[in-house]
């Protein structure tokens, strides 16, 4: 298995139709002091710390009485992560899919058991490019004005759904952004997972199974999309959406580490636990990530450069081997395109996150010299 840094960023948790909201007015053309009034007429909420470990990590039941499966109401947030979806749906996160870091860090928790430092990291590096700084709010979906109002532009927070940051192509049961819906269930898709499923699990999902698939969407999307592209930071949570539905979407009681397509289609369509479902026996991350990684040893990241079956290398991005070139890559171009030159309130609630990603990488385990796009 490969560096604890680069597999806690793997997950950056990945959906059904939602409602297009307004378009938000364009704050391009507005002097500093402007941007300034814009960022200090915005209610500030300062980012408390994250929840710390489960002090009781072992399977229990979490399809309960206290967390009822609810269909969605007109304007709930649903995106391309079926577990985000699910633990909505339950109420593990708010059910209008409007939540903040420490409610996703403890729902992930609570409803499938994912390692702490595993989900402060996926956590708080997602929220740092689709989530409200200011409000400390984020959409598991689209983008939404319930998560307040904006920061100046570049900043987009626009939602799980924005492409190419978590969400991005080669996804198991969502289209590739360039054939129109990126966050929606595709039957088509899921009919893939299927017939490896049956091919490779003698009709279960398991770790065998999702390196054969993860190989397979690859070259799929290089042969039937012009504008395919897998590289940092979604080249992480490519990878690891293989192993999340074998280490989160099996019953907790199940120790055979093969799931049944009937329970892989309730969380990725249907977006609930199955019934009776108990969360697995131990926290965990990305159990299993190595064989999918050996079996696509040979893939470096890059895109179609000239339309279909043009794939090129790209070195400028980091590759699953190299977590402190994605951490610093993240943290300086990332985070700096989107808030150049942030200040006041702002600058406080980006710099205290930046400081909760790193705390996630220290506990992981990674020695990456922390950055400090905004000085010390």
């Amino acid at each position: 298995m490969f560096s604890s840094l680069a597999v806690y960023t793997l997950l950056a948790l990945q959906v059904c139709t939602i409602s297009a909201f307004p378009a938000y007015q364009s704050l391009a053309g507005l002097t500093r002091e402007e941007l300034d009034a814009v960022t200090s007429s915005t209610p500030f909420v300062a980012p408390p710390p994250p929840p710390g470990p489960l002090a009781d990590d072992s399977s229990k039941l979490v399809y309960d009485s206290a967390h009822p499966y609810q269909a969605l109401r007109p304007g709930d947030q649903r995106g391309p992560c079926p577990a985000l979806n699910t633990l909505a749906s339950h109420g593990y996160i708010p059910r209008t899919g409007i939540a903040t870091p420490a409610q996703i860090v403890t729902a992930v928790q609570e409803g499938l058991n994912l390692e702490n430092s595993f989900a402060r990291f996926l956590t708080y590096s997602t929220f740092l490019v689709n989530g409200n700084p200011l409000t400390n709010l984020m959409s598991i979906g689209d983008k939404t004005s319930a998560t307040g109002p904006n920061p100046p532009k570049p900043a987009t927070v626009s939602g799980l759904d924005t492409h190419n940051n978590c969400e991005g192509d080669t996804s198991m049961t969502r289209e590739d952004a360039f054939f129109g819906d990126n966050h929606s269930f595709n039957e088509d898709r899921f009919q893939n997972f299927i017939n490896f499923s049956n091919k490779y699990g003698a009709g279960k999902y398991n770790y065998t199974v999702a390196a054969q698939l993860r190989k397979f969407l690859i070259q799929d999307s290089i042969q039937n999309n012009p504008q395919f592209t897998l590289v940092s930071p979604r080249l992480f949570t490519a990878f690891a959406e293989s192993v999340f539905p074998a280490n989160f979407f099996i019953d907790g009681r199940d120790k055979s580490g093969q799931l049944s397509l009937t329970n892989a289609r309730s969380f990725f369509q249907n977006m609930m636990f199955p019934p009776n479902f108990y969360r697995r026996d131990g926290a965990v991350s990305t159990t299993g990530q190595d064989i999918v990684i050996n079996l696509n040893a040979n893939f470096k990241p890059g895109f179609n450069a000239k339309g279909v079956n043009t794939f090129t290398v790209d070195p400028t991005s980091a590759t699953l081997a190299q977590p402190c070139v994605r951490y610093v890559n993240f943290v300086n171009n990332n985070i700096k395109e989107l808030y150049p030159n942030p200040t006041g309130t702002l600058k406080q609630a980006l710099t205290i996150n930046l400081q909760y990603l790193y705390e996630a990488t220290v506990a992981a385990g990674d020695n990456c010299t922390q950055v400090f796009p905004y000085g010390h």
